[in-house]
Order: C-alpha cells, then structure tokens, then sequence
C-alpha cells in the first residue's frame, strides 16, 4: 500500500550568484531565496494489489514524485508511508557503474533491492535469461546501448515479485519486443497481487493495465479517475492554449464522457443507423451501418477536418482515421452552416461494448486547432447474431481448407 499525503517540493531560488552567502553569514538567518515550488497538495492512496498510472505533460513533476515516492528526495512538505518490498526503475541506469559489468551491477543493484549475495547468485541465471544480452553480461556497462541497460535494470529489478514496483518512463527506451516482454511480466505480477505504479505517455500501457489514472498539471493533481476519462481529459489539456472549453458529463452508461473545444464548429448531433435507415444502439457482428452526424459552423473558419474512431471498452482506438487523410477537407465554411457528415462501415467488430469519439479540427490533428472533441460520443452494444463463435476485439471471416494428404508431411 502507497499513501501520500499533502507532498509538496520546493526549489530554492536565488536572485543572484552571492544571495546564497550573505544568507548564510547572516546572524539573523533571514532567507535570501524564493521557493519554486515543483510539487504542491498531492494527496491520493495506491491501495494493496491496484495498478496506478500517472501522466501529465514534461515538468508537471511526475519523476519528481515517484522520486520523493520512493525515498532519493526528500519533500518540503507532506510524508509517503509504504508497505512491503519496493522495486524501483526510475532512471535509465540509475545506480549502474559504467566501469563495472553487467553481471558486478547485476549484484551491487540486488544488494540496493535488499537481497543477500547468495540471493543473487541464485538469481543470476534468471536474470541473464530475462534480460537476453548474452556475452555483453560480462563486458563494462559503458558499451551498452540503452536498450541494453533497461534491459538488465528491470531484469534485476524484477528478478523476484515485488509488493510495490514502481517504473518511470525507462520501459520507453529500447525495442519493442522487450517492451512487449516487460508488460507481460508485469501482467503478470498484476495477478499475482503486485501493486503497481507507473508513469508513461503510452496510453495503450495506462489504460490497459491500471486501474486508476492521475493526471498531474503544473505540479497540482489535476484529476484522479478511470484511466479513460483521465487519458480523454489529458488530450483536451494539450490544446488548453487554444481558450477552449472542457466539459465533462455522463454518457449513456453512466461513465465519463469527455466534450472540449473552442466550438468555432461543433458536432450537434449524433445517430447510428442501420440499412433501413432506423435509429439503433445494438448491432450484430459484420452489419452494414451508418453514422450520421450533424455539425454547426458558429464561426468563418478556413479547414474543417472530421475525426472518427471506433473505441473499445478500455476506451482503446480500434480503428481511426480522418477527412483529412481521405483527401475531403473542407477549405472553407461560414457561420451558420449545417454540414451532415455520414459514415458508412460494416461493423467487423467483437461481442462486447464499444464507443464512437468523433472530432473537428483545422488539419490532421487537434494540437493545431480544436474545434470540437468528443470521447465517448455514442456507447453501442455489439452482439453475435450470425457468425461462428470467435474471440477477440474484431471480426474476420476466415477459410479453412482442410484435406487428406496421401504421403505422410514431414
């Protein structure tokens, strides 16, 4: 378990190069310095065997915290109370000597973890394993690329389970497979009552592996949630510059759908409907299907682009794309315009619950021009009526040609 309670930090900050010396040859003690305060009234508790992931733009103070989480700084206020053996990667190769080899850090590292150098010995060859470096175990970390480091460093970081393990954006370096490999270890550990807490920009990672997300802005938490609506709300932040509003409401299943946007044109109405033309909210597995949309221009705007996606109910894209990348931008619209946009698609998708997040913006993105965003925009059901029995997020109709072969196949 992870409790922090009212953390703040702050940095000294001193006016000039002497302030810091008349400041301490001063009898009276008066502080010379400002306080820049990284960190302020972070408040929220990692309960036993829950996976936590925090995001949020570069300085919001997301290493910061972890590194106060985990003990390497201190707070200027409020305390972190842990329980249980604690794992940590929060900087590539922190703690690794560059002169040493692997295999020296391999132990110096497990002795910082707390395990005893018979412990490690008896580790060693999982660890090597793991970690798929091969002879480079035994030559100095200084020729290492820095795929080479994550690799070792999570492979003795997570040599054996921990009760809390808490990884920075160091699983970002390095190829993906061993991405792929460390995420299914720590799936792993998940099940096996691990606590988890994680700081990643991979919205796939947060939102398939944690259960709660915290967003972080300007050292404050900003928001504590489903990992979806934090993600949702996160990506209306990024084009906060834009003076657009952020809106937050219940969706049709009674979770959180996400509204931001300047409104310079904005999505009015939303509607599935079937080959008959017929309103629905429930559609069988590979049905031809319409979306109809309906979009008030409230303002002259030069570029008018639709976005619009599929979301699964972990609210991962399934499938994306834009007007802009299928050539049909619209250059020009004047206020007062009503557009009607329809799309037409079979539904190859999986039994299950999906979402419709539909956008307006300028060009290809909404870093640029935001019109309106919507997560969550229409909740639909899909149901099997008529295919074979299959698994998974989508549907594909596959062939099975089976015969007798005459001689035996080797």
């Amino acid at each position: 378990m992870i409790t922090v309670s009212n953390i703040g930090k702050a940095y000294k900050q001193y006016p000039t190069r002497w302030s810091r010396l008349v400041e301490w040859l001063d009898p009276r003690g008066k502080p010379r310095y400002e306080p820049h305060w990284v960190l302020q009234d972070i408040n929220f508790t990692v309960q036993p065997g829950e996976a936590v992931g925090i995001i949020g733009m570069n300085g919001a103070g997301k290493s910061t915290l972890l590194k106060i989480i985990t003990g390497t700084t201190q707070p200027t206020t409020g305390s972190v109370r842990m329980q249980g053996r604690v794992a940590a990667m929060l900087e590539l190769g922190m703690g690794f000597h560059p002169d040493f080899t692997g295999r020296q850090n391999a132990f110096m590292a497990g002795q910082l973890l707390g395990y005893s150098i018979e412990e490690i010995a008896a580790l060693m060859p999982k660890i090597e394993a793991f970690a798929e470096i091969g002879d480079y175990i035994d030559r100095p970390v200084r020729v290492y690329s820095s795929g080479m480091q994550v690799r070792l460093a999570f492979s003795v970081a997570t040599a054996v389970r921990p009760d809390i393990l808490i990884v920075d954006e160091a699983l970002s370096v390095g190829d993906t497979y061993f991405q792929h490999k460390s995420f299914d270890r720590i799936r792993e550990f998940r099940k096996q009552g691990t606590t988890l807490l994680i700081v990643s920009h991979d919205k796939q990672a947060i939102q398939s592996i944690c259960d709660q997300a915290i967003l972080l802005n300007g050292g404050r938490l900003a928001m504590q949630g489903e990992p979806e609506a934090v993600m949702d709300y996160y990506n209306a932040m990024l084009a906060d510059h834009q003076n657009q509003i952020v809106r937050q409401s219940e969706s049709g299943d009674g979770r959180v759908r996400m509204d931001s946007g300047t409104l310079e044109a904005e999505i009015i109405s939303i509607e599935i409907l079937n080959k008959a033309g017929q309103s629905i909210e429930v559609i069988a597995v590979g049905e031809s299907i319409q979306v109809k949309l309906n979009v008030r221009v409230n303002t002259n705007i030069n570029g008018l682009v639709l976005g619009f996606g599929i979301k699964d109910r972990l609210g991962q894209m399934i499938f994306g794309t834009n007007t802009f990348h299928t050539k049909q931008k619209i250059e020009h619209a004047n206020a007062g315009d009503i557009l009607q946009f329809n799309v037409h698609f079979s539904a190859n998708l999986g039994v299950g619950s999906f979402s419709i997040h539909c956008s307006l913006v300028r060009n290809d993105n909404h870093v640029e021009k935001n019109y309106h965003w919507i997560d969550r925009a229409k909740v639909f059901e899909v149901i099997n009526v008529d295919k074979p029995s299959f698994a998974g997020c989508t549907w594909n109709e596959l062939v099975f040609d089976i015969k007798k072969c005459e001689a035996t196949i080797n």
